[in-house]
């Protein structure tokens, strides 16, 4: 792989330090799982697939230890991916093994969502996503950006939305297409609509981090904004996600936990701060967008076009 954002060496976990791209290319070693967990509050390594398998590996760091799940489950409250990790490392046997499979697993399963996605894509389009959705934020290759890896011999471009506050966008999306020579045009997030609205954008396709089982998506902030535009410009919107990211157990969107982040994410970045000291706040991470909003989820098993409990439930069915 181009970006290898995660790597295991048997004794020790590297993860590749995002806060620093795409200025350096840093790696985190982490050798308990505290100090994974520590790298995964603090957005060393961010994306609810790669979560997932970082906390897997860190659980086979610490032997299993009660502690080290407690302090991994409190690391990040909504990306469901990491809670489906750390229950399947309940259940191993061999940790090392699991947490391997777990990685393997899911760089298949975005593979897969790849090739799938891709036959939805018509040649030439103009890819519109925000937050970032490639090989860094999961074992490779990527969910959403990863079909646009996929649909590359069609002569794709993306446009990718900066993502405020943390960027992801900007630094992360925008460098992943830049190594991959991937035509890539950065936007800030509020430039979205006007583009839709002059025909310059084609589809939609964002990843996700919980999708509850009557199929409302929670993703990045701004994602649920995008969507509304989407369905007023008459523009197919996907959502692409490996099944470890549907949670059945959630009813729907309105009972998913959304991680409230730092304010000083909000008020300035890297040191620089724009707004005034004293001023009030709100920092969600993440928004849910209902399923009427979307026109298909892609997953490594087929795509679920309008999808509502019923297909959610057909589809989890299959799930190992």
């Amino acid at each position: 792989m181009v970006v290898e954002p995660i790597r295991w060496r048997g004794d020790r976990l590297e993860l590749l330090d995002q806060r620093l791209l795409p200025d350096q290319t840093v790696y985190i070693t982490c050798r308990t799982a505290a100090e994974v967990a520590q790298a995964i509050r603090d957005m060393v390594v961010r994306g609810a697939p790669a979560i997932g398998c970082a906390a897997a590996f860190g659980v086979a760091l610490d032997g299993g230890k009660k502690s080290g799940f407690e302090i991994l489950a409190k690391s990040r409250p909504t990306a469901v991916n990491l809670f489906w990790a750390l229950d399947r490392m309940k259940k191993a046997q061999d940790l090392k093994a699991e947490a391997e499979a777990i990685f393997a697993e899911d760089l298949a399963a975005n593979r897969a969502m790849g090739r799938i996605g891709a036959k939805l894509i018509r040649k030439g389009s103009r890819i519109l996503t925000c937050c970032n959705t490639g090989a860094l934020a999961t074992a490779g290759h990527g969910t959403a950006l990863g079909v646009v890896r996929s649909a590359r011999d069609k002569k794709v471009s993306v446009i990718a939305c900066e993502t405020r506050p943390y960027l992801q966008g900007a630094r992360l999306t925008a460098w992943e297409c830049l190594q991959e020579s991937i035509p890539c045009t950065l936007i800030t997030d509020n430039m979205a609509g006007h583009l839709m609205s002059r025909g310059e954008v084609d589809v939609v396709i964002v990843g996700a981090d919980r999708i509850a089982a009557n199929g409302d998506v929670a993703n990045k902030i701004g994602t649920y904004g995008l969507a509304v535009l989407a369905k007023r410009h008459r523009i197919p919107f996907y959502v692409a996600a490996p099944l470890s990211t549907f949670d059945p157990k959630v009813r729907d969107g309105s009972r998913i936990p959304i991680e409230e982040r730092p304010a000083a994410e909000v008020t300035g970045y890297r040191g620089t701060r724009w707004a005034p000291e004293g001023i009030a706040v709100r920092n969600p991470a993440f928004d849910v967008t209902p399923a009427e909003l979307i026109t298909g989820i892609i997953t490594e098993r087929g795509v679920v076009l309008s999808p509502d409990k019923k297909k959610i439930q057909a589809l989890i069915s299959t799930r190992v």
